[in-house]
C-alpha cells in the first residue's frame, strides 16, 4: 500500500525557483516515498532528525540543497515534505 506524500504549503512554489536538476531529484524522492516509506538511506547524508521527521541531500556542492520530510500518521501512512531548499536555511 503506498504512502500518501503532501507538500508543505510554499514548498511547491519555492521549488520551482530551484535549478533543473534539483527539481528532478526531488520528484524521484517524492516518488520513493510514495512507494517504499519514509525510511531512506539510500540517498546522501540521510538521517532521522527525531522520531519522526527525516531529511536528506539532494544535491552536495554550493549550494547544497536538502529535504525535510514528516511522518504525520502513520497508520493512516501519511508523510509531509515540509522543507526543501538549501541547507544554510535548513529548520533544523
Amino acid at each position: 500500500m503506498p504512502w500518501t506524500v503532501t507538500l508543505h504549503r510554499g514548498v511547491g512554489r519555492a521549488v520551482l525557483t530551484f535549478p533543473q536538476p534539483v527539481q528532478d531529484l526531488l520528484r524521484l524522492l517524492l516518488s520513493e516515498l510514495e512507494r517504499q516509506g519514509p525510511v531512506r538511506g539510500n540517498w546522501p547524508n540521510y538521517g532521522k532528525l527525531s522520531r519522526t521527521r527525516h531529511h536528506c541531500h539532494l544535491k552536495k556542492g554550493r549550494p547544497t540543497y536538502v529535504a525535510v520530510w514528516e511522518e504525520r500518521d502513520r497508520r493512516q501512512r501519511l508523510l509531509e515534505v515540509t522543507y526543501v531548499g538549501t541547507h544554510e536555511k535548513a529548520p533544523y
